[in-house]
């Protein structure tokens, strides 16, 4: 058993962290264009005005995806490079770059997979209210017509929003993220129904224009919660758990359930809406029908979880990690375990083909004195967490994966200095090697995770 024969095994990237190509190709700005330049905002400074060129080498960057032997790659369109006031003209420029990425992706035999928003809102938007003004539906909505209408002919599969709990949770909330604002907690859920909204319009401008059927999802994230032992009374503590929401109102946006059971159930889950109802803009059924617009797979970007158990007192216990326990270079956990328990948990509440948008982990990668940048770390990471993932797959309907990330980049507020790459970056000079984990991928694709 284990990964069907026509599993898709990918890598991702978006826009902001690849791309460069800032200025004269008639982009406009979007909000990390500007939060970057702000002083303080960004380790030492870094900001993504040229990133790995992707820009200028996407062929370069296509020929090593072939080389790996990529079936799909997952990548975002900055919305202010094709639309550079968000909404109205056209920058012809930008639309020509990512029509020439998808010819070239599928010149070389691999599947485009678009994501319509990896956080680059138009500044002019922004400007505008951005997420806090409810008309952002309908940009959104006229930004995924034009998407469709340049792209769906070639294009089958596309994800509407990446992660609205970091974009609206780490933008605005606690203000990490741009534009860097700490919101009231009543601003920052208007924004998490508009952004609902603007999802379900742009499934629906999607369908309406394309000129080929489509396979649409959405990509939210989640901390896994997983069953400290296989006993059946912690199991279900750990699904309890996971679909519960966070205990502190202030750091609110971390949890499945308020940004998908709108989506997947057609309902804010009744606790969310007891619990924050002091906060909550007016919901409508209208409302609720847009954003349930029925999508066809359901992706979730997974690199961690906690375990929990059923405690004394009948409620839902972590169970603390061990001293010395394994971390990423980042000082994320690895729990390989949260690869099975979160698909599965998630597959059995929504009934959807899921997909793993993202997993991966950032390693200390240096270019050794062989000139090549040996990462046995992150193969170690990799085989155990495919291992639990191809245990999921024996039990739902699992589509494919995405490793994050194609190559290194740009890393949010840590500019430069984290490397989730399959091929290290040389940020000086752009030049490409593909790390020891390029090949051992190459491997796991060309047997079909036979191995794991």
């Amino acid at each position: 058993m284990g990964f069907s024969r026509d599993f898709v095994w990918g890598a991702a990237t978006s826009a902001y962290q690849i791309e460069g190509g800032a200025g004269g190709t008639g982009k406009g700005l979007n909000v990390w264009d500007v939060f970057t330049k702000e002083p303080g905002r960004i380790l030492d400074g870094h900001t993504g005005d040229t990133a790995c060129d992707h820009y200028h080498r996407f062929r370069e960057d296509v020929k090593i995806m072939k080389e790996i032997g990529l079936k799909a790659y997952r990548f975002s369109i900055d919305w202010s490079r094709v639309l550079p006031e968000g909404t109205g003209r056209v920058n012809e420029e930008g639309i020509r770059f990512y029509s020439d990425l998808i010819d070239e992706l599928l010149k070389n035999g691999i599947e485009p997979y678009v994501t319509l928003f990896h956080w680059e809102l138009p500044y002019e938007l922004y400007k505008k209210g951005g997420w806090l003004n409810r008309d952002i539906a309908e940009w959104f909505g006229s930004y995924a017509r034009l998407i469709a209408e340049r792209f769906s002919d070639r294009v089958t599969h596309f994800f509407t929003l990446n992660e609205p709990q970091c974009f609206v949770g780490l933008g605005y909330l606690n203000g990490v993220h741009a534009p860097g604002l700490k919101c009231p907690l009543r601003d920052t859920f208007e924004m998490a129904h508009n952004a609902l909204r603007a999802h379900g319009r742009a499934v629906q401008a999607l369908r309406q224009y394309a000129k080929q059927p489509l396979i649409i999802g959405y990509a939210p994230t989640s901390g896994v919660i997983y069953p400290a032992s296989e006993k059946t009374e912690d199991i279900e503590a750990a699904r309890e758990k996971y679909f519960s929401l966070q205990d502190d109102d202030s750091n609110w946006t971390w949890n499945v359930t308020w940004w998908s059971d709108p989506v997947l159930l057609g309902h804010y889950p009744e606790e969310g809406l007891i619990r924050y109802e002091k906060y909550l803009p007016r919901i409508t059924d209208a409302d609720l029908r847009l954003i349930s617009e029925p999508i066809d797979v359901y992706g979730q970007n997974i690199y961690n979880g906690r375990a929990f158990r059923r405690g004394a007192d009948g409620k839902p216990e972590e169970v603390e990690r061990i001293p010395g326990y394994p971390r990423t270079a980042s000082n994320w956990p690895v729990t390989p375990e949260c690869l099975y328990w979160g698909p599965k948990f998630l597959y059995e509440r929504y009934q959807k083909p899921i997909y793993i948008t993202e997993n991966g982990m950032s390693c200390h990668d240096v270019v050794s004195v062989d000139g090549r940048v040996h990462d046995p770390n992150r193969i170690d990471f990799l085989t155990r967490y495919l291992h639990e993932l191809k245990r999921a797959a024996d039990e739902i309907d699992l589509r494919g994966y995405f490793l994050w990330s194609l190559m290194d980049n740009f890393e949010w507020s840590q500019g430069y200095s984290e490397r989730f790459g399959l091929v290290y970056v040389n940020y000086n000079t752009q030049e490409r090697i593909k790390k020891d984990s390029a090949y051992w991928y190459s491997d796991v694709i060309r047997t079909n995770g036979a191995g794991l």
